[in-house]
Formats: C-alpha cells, sequence, structure tokens
C-alpha cells in the first residue's frame, strides 16, 4: 500500500541485466480513486514497446483490472502475493473492516513484522518497510486497506487474455490461501510459484524471485 520503489532494489538488481525494469510508485499523500490509480498505471506503461506488468500485494486487483482490458503489447502479468477479493477471510476479515481507521496508529515496526513473519528478514530490509510505512500519510494509509478488504475483480482476472504466473509464499499471514484456489478457478490455465518465504518475496528473496519472473518472461520471449 506504500508503493514505495526503493523496496524493489534488491530485486531489481537480481534480475539480468538485459531487462529493462520501471519501478511505479503511488502518491502517498493525497486520495486517489480506484479508476484514478488505474489512469496512473495506464500513464506508466511503455506505450509503444512489450511489456510485462509485475504487481505484489495491494497492487495485484489494480493489475487485474488493467489487464482484463487487454491493452497493447502488454505480453504477460505476474501476480506476486496476489488476491483478486479480500485476502483476509472470516473473522479476521470483519476485525479488519473495524479496525482499518486504527491503522496508523500500528507501530510501522509492528506492520513491517507481520510481513516478514516466518522468515529471518536482515535488519536493512525492515528498515526500508518502516520507512515505506511511515512516508504514507494517514487517510491515504485507511483509504486503501478498505479497497483492499472490499475487493472482488475475479470477473475481470477471466477477462485477461495473456498468460498469468501466480507467486505464493509458502508462509504468507496476510493473503489467506483461499485467494488463489479462488483465482485458479476461474484462470485454470495460470501458473502458480510457491517460494518457501514470507508475504513480501520480492525483497526477502530478490535473487529466487528474480529467478522465477525471468524464466516467465523468457517464456514469453521478452529477452
Amino acid at each position: 500500500m506504500h508503493g514505495s520503489s526503493e523496496l524493489f532494489v534488491d530485486f531489481i538488481s537480481s534480475l539480468p541485466m538485459s531487462f529493462e525494469t520501471r519501478v511505479f510508485s503511488y502518491p502517498n499523500d493525497i486520495l486517489l480513486s480506484n479508476s484514478e490509480l488505474l489512469n496512473l498505471i495506464r500513464s506508466f506503461v511503455p506505450a509503444s514497446e512489450p511489456f510485462v506488468i509485475l504487481a505484489e500485494s495491494f497492487s495485484t486487483p489494480l493489475s487485474i483490472q488493467f489487464a482484463a482490458a487487454n491493452p497493447p503489447n502488454l505480453k504477460g502479468l505476474i501476480l506476486c502475493a496476489g488476491f483478486a477479493t479480500s485476502p483476509l477471510r472470516g473473522a479476521r476479515r470483519i476485525l479488519g473492516q473495524y479496525l482499518s481507521p486504527l491503522l496508523p496508529f500500528v507501530p510501522a515496526g509492528i506492520a513491517g513484522g507481520i510481513m516478514v513473519s516466518g522468515s529471518h528478514a536482515p535488519q536493512s530490509i525492515l528498515g526500508r518497510l518502516r520507512s515505506a510505512i511511515n512516508s504514507v500519510r494517514s487517510s491515504v494509509l485507511v483509504d486503501r486497506a478498505r479497497s483492499v478488504l472490499a475487493c472482488d475483480v475475479l470477473d475481470q482476472l477471466r477477462c485477461i487474455n495473456v498468460p498469468v504466473l501466480y507467486m505464493q509464499a509458502s508462509h504468507d499471514l496476510l493473503v489467506h490461501p483461499v485467494c488463489l484456489e479462488e483465482m485458479r478457478n476461474v484462470k485454470p490455465e495460470m501458473d502458480v510459484a510457491v517460494l518457501n518465504g514470507a508475504h513480501i518475496m520480492l525483497q526477502l528473496m530478490p535473487r529466487q524471485s528474480a529467478e522465477v519472473v525471468a524464466s516467465f518472461a523468457r517464456r514469453l520471449r521478452m529477452e
């Protein structure tokens, strides 16, 4: 939900040098609607050359909506720790709806700890997480949390014509496993790669994540 490019430095450096990468960062000081965020994404992607979208966590429903329009030059979509409906289920979802206004008061260290739970995150990663979370205006953070809990883009996922890769973290405490099941029900041909780690795979396992992404892109003849 922070959209900070600083969190992807290690992952990008682990990709093959022949890959051209662009990192899209969300404005973190103004409230933007879903359609406004989509317009920003549309203005950011290449206009005249083939590309693959890689979306992580909060960005995955937005990327699904973007890809559902089957824009020209889009060759593939990668969903990392993604979801098409609320990632929290049952009592956790209800609790999240009631507690989302309190999100700005949760120490960034605790929020970051949940994202890396189940792994041995280096202090450098935790520091970047805290910095990214603290950079987001409180009202923006709450608004984006609410949009995550209310999202439902399964119908749009069904409309995507390009190959889709789902990257799942085996110890993800934020995205319920049923999210992947729902997505495969509407997109059974979707590829799945499971990495042994926590929610923020690209940050905690940059080399392994880069290998998976590079392999997928090569199959699309993107290199």
